[in-house]
């Protein structure tokens, strides 16, 4: 396994929820400035448009940050525009403006030097029963992505997936649903990020759909975080689920996956938020470690064995 380790500038600026604003706002230049006080961060993901309402502006501002982009995050939920919909809109000039603006986060995440798009299509599903022609959705959803990640064959397209928030069903609910599209899109620029706590959320094992994913050869991007399975808390990753951490290290070691791990963690504590991205990065040394003390050997012998009265004790025994 050779990972780099990237942070979200984003989650440097302001965070609140509808009841609470938990941090201050920094600008782009104050936020790439932040990261350096992180140790272990190699690389930033960076959002689209957020970050580039003057797009030449801001890709130049990162430029000169010096800091290694790991993607180029393409948000169609926050704007207006997308109410109701962005790649499954039932307006063809909204699905448009989404694979438009796809091909625009191709194009700068090439001239960033990332050349990875990540893409979580958070306000495309339904509310309500008898609300959504699900097919239909799914076709645009099939067919936008696919138009778009055809723009250029040396970017990847990593679609996320999610199974609530904005949407109570997000069209792309599931470690299936996106394999599934990956498959209907035919095109071997376009696979998936896998966000941890998106897995916990929708009840998988994140250790169990990455290794598909990866086997599959469609593991483009990881996102680490943590919950207890009943919301997208964005938390500590190993904060709640230990062994899910360390099993999915496990497994994209043994897949010898390579690529970025990004953290997606919200600072809801106060406003330390250098010291919430450090402890991340620490946890995520220390987890390794942890792997590094069981063994790879031994961990594939208890797999083999399919014990878990020794498996369990196995894994208690090497905390101590």
């Amino acid at each position: 396994m050779r990972v780099k380790h990237a942070v979200m500038v984003g989650l440097l600026g302001q965070q609140h929820d509808r009841f609470h604003t938990y941090t201050e706002p920094h600008t782009l230049a104050e936020r790439l400035e932040m990261l350096r006080q992180i140790p272990g961060c190699q690389g930033i993901e960076v959002v689209y448009p957020s970050e580039f309402r003057d797009l030449e502006a801001g890709a130049k501002q990162v430029k000169e940050s010096g800091w290694e982009v790991s993607a180029v995050n393409l948000n169609v939920k926050g704007d207006a525009k997308w109410r109701n919909g962005s790649f499954t809109s039932t307006d063809p000039a909204i699905r448009a403006d989404a694979v438009r603006d796809l091909k625009i986060c191709m194009d700068l995440a090439a001239d960033l030097g990332a050349n990875l798009v990540s893409c979580c299509p958070l306000i495309d599903g339904h509310n309500y029963s008898f609300q959504a022609d699900y097919v239909q959705q799914w076709r645009w959803l099939v067919e936008g992505v696919r138009e778009g990640a055809s723009h250029r064959s040396d970017v990847r397209v990593s679609m996320e997936y999610k199974i609530n928030e904005a949407r109570n069903y997000c069209i792309l609910a599931d470690t299936g649903r996106a394999l599934h599209l990956c498959h209907q899109v035919g095109l071997d620029n376009v696979g998936i990020t896998c966000d941890v706590g998106h897995a916990l959320v929708a009840k998988e094992a994140p250790a169990a759909t990455a290794a598909l994913a990866a086997d599959a050869g469609k593991l483009f991007y990881m996102h680490f975080n943590d919950n207890a399975r009943e919301w997208d808390w964005d938390m500590i990753p190993g904060a709640v689920n230990v062994w899910d951490l360390v099993e999915t290290l496990y497994y994209l070691d043994r897949a010898e996956w390579e690529g970025w791990f990004c953290y997606d963690v919200l600072t809801r504590s106060g406003d330390d938020v250098i010291g919430v991205q450090a402890a991340t990065l620490k946890v995520m040394a220390t987890a390794e470690k942890l792997l590094d003390k069981m063994g790879r050997d031994r961990l594939g012998a208890l797999i083999a064995q399919g014990a878990p009265h020794e498996s369990v004790a196995f894994l208690w025994d090497s905390l101590l």
